[in-house]
């Protein structure tokens, strides 16, 4: 199992204007997929070990008082065209 594809390129294309990065809640209206799918999906995309392989950190997820906020990390911001 694996993040989808399509929803991956969508959140690099939300992210990537971003450089302080999106919060979550706005991220899931932005993209038409509900929390559980967002967070699964940036669980692949980020540093978490699932299914004994480390993920490539390419997003990361900080909390900022009350919110939560997705913001693309360097590694990520490697992977835009350029």
């Amino acid at each position: 199992m694996s993040a989808d594809p399509a929803l991956t390129q969508a959140l690099f294309e939300a992210l990537a204007p971003e450089p302080e990065g999106v919060a979550l809640a706005r991220l899931c209206k932005r993209l038409g997929v509900r929390m559980s799918v967002l967070l699964r999906t940036l669980a692949w995309l980020g540093d978490a070990t699932l299914d004994g392989h480390a993920g490539p950190g390419w997003i990361r997820v900080e909390t900022r008082g009350e919110r939560e906020v997705a913001v693309l990390t360097a590694a990520g911001r490697a992977q835009l065209p350029r």
